[in-house]
């Protein structure tokens, strides 16, 4: 699957939460993890990571919405119950995304929700857990953007592999619609054509 994604936390205060998410973020493959001014015990973290996610991925601590960095072409993406929030079966993830989720018992603060530049919701009647919200995000992203064979009419699984991808050949564009002639060889071509030319006088 084409690019990458990273998923964190803002605010966060329970170590079991944080370490479930990053444990499911490691199985489904995330190029990174990352808290936002969190308070937790690192150490209760590997209780719940049975996987050791932070001996695999990238992890950065920040301290606040401002301190946030992310790679120039990365999106954030901020998951959260608003009314103009994107309903997720209806998001198209961004190629190069990071998610970002809220605490247990709150929101993402309002600084953060300025700096995503979009804002889904997972379809449900109340707040889910952080871990369980992660995973659904996470799945609906490989779900979206990953190649898998169609979905049969009849319930069960399909009864036609995927087929193979196949790359396309090069691409060979001509270049000269594109092409001009160098400055200075118009000017060179110039000075060759009155070169037999006799000088004129000054009055």
């Amino acid at each position: 699957m084409r690019g990458y994604f990273g998923i964190g936390v803002e605010r966060i205060n329970k170590p079991f939460n944080v370490g479930n998410l990053f444990r499911s973020a490691h199985a489904f493959d995330a190029s990174f993890v990352f808290t936002v001014d969190a308070q937790y015990e690192r150490r209760k973290l590997h209780r719940v990571d049975t996987s050791d996610a932070l001996g695999a991925l990238p992890y950065y601590e920040f301290d606040s919405a401002d301190d946030l960095m992310l790679p120039r072409t990365c999106r954030l993406v901020g998951v959260e119950l608003t009314d103009d929030a994107i309903a997720l079966p209806s998001f198209r993830h961004p190629i190069q995304a990071a998610y970002i989720l809220g605490p247990e018992a709150g929101s993402l603060s309002p600084e953060m929700q300025e700096r995503c530049d979009f804002i889904v919701k997972i379809p449900s009647k109340f707040c889910l857990n952080v871990g369980i919200a992660g995973v659904l995000v996470m799945y609906d992203r490989l779900l979206s953007r990953g190649r898998f064979a169609d979905r049969p009419v009849r319930p069960g699984g399909p009864t036609e592999d995927l087929p193979e991808h196949v790359h396309g050949g090069p691409v060979f564009r001509s270049m000269d619609p594109f092409r001009q002639q160098p400055p200075l060889a118009e000017v060179e071509e110039a000075a060759t054509a009155g070169a037999g030319k006799p000088p004129r006088r000054r009055a």
